[in-house]
């Protein structure tokens, strides 16, 4: 990815705008074939050269005519003729944008397989489901996984759907008009580049489409952020149900030997911030005055190398966190145990209205012994049912041994996963 936005990456993809723009005029008879050959034979470029005459000329893209022209000599004349700046600066990022979604749409296929297979491995490994960070009712690690996943297979559609949208170029000239040059350069070109010609640019591509690329990488960053937010909270000392993998010779604090921290989901989560922050820049540069100024491009030359990177690390940091993650399927069946099986109150609720109490008394009764077991150390929601006389006379023990079984909220989980492939 750090290739993709180098400075010479950057020049190359103007040499291949202006290139195919080139054989495009001489496709259509306005370039004589042996000057397109000459060109493309000694077409280069050296971004110290370019550096060094854009610091006299305070023009990026003069520099880079004037350097490749030194390459060129005389048929470097049937270069650039006809186009303005930003079609080179335009139709050149939008090569990188898309050379930059391929890499990522890469990386987040890594992460869906990653998770597919700590979905399938973990289907039916039991843990408890939270809301509020509260005890809920049982779920698996791999429903959570899944969930995960489903998240991951949205960004993969995402990004195949930014690739598109990215790979649109322009030759169209000053102010966009097409006076100084023929469109059907502009569609021979783009097609030779594997671009679209933008339908109606000005004299830039209009930044809504950049925005899209920044506002979608937040996206997937956030994505991240949710997964690994939820492994750090499972990693907590007190509750324990998953870890980062601790490599031999970590060491997790200069002063706490016995610390194992959760520093690479700390890592991404910190990043996707990084990745939020820019999407105000990204929506902010799409205003701009008239037909084109250049307040857009210092934020780009930062954003979108910036956001691209980050992301690029994101994505692969979080793979090698899915595929080194341990699981602790014991913490998982204690912390789901944890004051007598409270967790399966609705069950019970459900088992004494079948047996015919009113809902409002069953639940009366219900709470009473969930809390009083929550509120107790050592406390037991079964053992208190199973004392209660109004209970039991509604209740047998197989009866109420089913309300604190895990399979029916295991049971239907196939349909998650045959949605998702798993």
């Amino acid at each position: 990815m750090g290739q993709i936005w180098s400075e010479q990456a950057k020049f190359q993809s103007w040499l291949e705008v202006e290139l195919a723009a080139t054989e495009a005029q001489c496709i259509l008879g306005r370039v004589p074939p042996e000057a397109l050959a000459t060109i493309k034979a000694k077409a280069a470029f050296e971004v110290s050269r370019i550096l060094e005459i854009e610091a006299e000329v305070r023009h990026d893209v003069i520099a880079f005519l004037t350097n490749v022209n030194e390459h060129v000599g005389d048929a470097g004349r049937y270069i650039h003729v006809g186009m303005t700046s930003s079609d080179v600066l335009d139709t050149g990022l939008a090569l990188q944008l898309k050379a930059s979604v391929v890499l990522l749409r890469q990386e987040l296929d890594h992460l869906a397989d990653a998770l597919r297979t700590l979905a399938r491995a973990h289907k039916d490994t039991v843990m408890i489901g939270r809301s509020h960070a509260i005890h809920g009712e049982p779920i698996t690690f791999g429903f959570k996984v899944a969930g995960w996943l489903a998240e991951v297979v949205r960004n993969q559609e995402r990004l195949a759907r930014l690739e598109r949208d990215v790979s649109v170029g322009q030759v169209s000239g000053a102010m966009g008009t097409y006076a100084n040059t023929d469109p059907e350069v502009e569609a021979i070109t783009c097609r030779i580049l594997g671009l679209v010609p933008d339908p109606a640019s000005t004299q830039v591509i209009a930044r809504d489409r950049h925005a899209d690329y920044v506002q979608t990488l937040a996206l997937v960053g956030a994505a991240l952020e949710r997964f690994s937010t939820e492994l750090r909270n499972l990693q907590r000392t007190d509750v324990l149900e998953v870890e980062e993998n601790f490599a031999k010779g970590q060491k997790g604090s200069s002063a706490m030997p016995h610390k194992r921290n959760p520093i690479r989901c700390e890592r991404i989560s910190g990043l996707a911030r990084v990745l939020r922050s820019y999407t105000v820049a990204a929506l902010e540069n799409c205003a701009l005055w008239h037909e084109r100024d250049i307040s857009h491009s210092s934020v780009e030359r930062m954003m979108l190398p910036d956001c691209s990177a980050t992301l690029h690390f994101m994505l692969r940091e979080m793979t090698e966190v899915v595929n080194g993650l341990g699981v602790y399927p014991a913490n998982m069946v204690r912390n789901l145990n944890v004051y007598g099986g409270v967790v399966f109150s609705q069950r019970v609720l459900l088992a004494l209205v079948e047996g015919g109490l009113a809902r409002e008394e069953a639940y009366r009764i219900v709470q009473r012994h969930a809390h009083a077991a929550w509120n107790t150390e050592g406390g037991d929601f079964r053992a208190n049912l199973e004392g209660d006389p109004e209970v039991m006379a509604r209740l047998n023990p197989d009866q109420l041994e089913a309300c604190f079984a895990t399979e029916l909220h295991q049971a239907n989980l196939g349909v998650i996963w045959d949605r998702l492939g798993i």
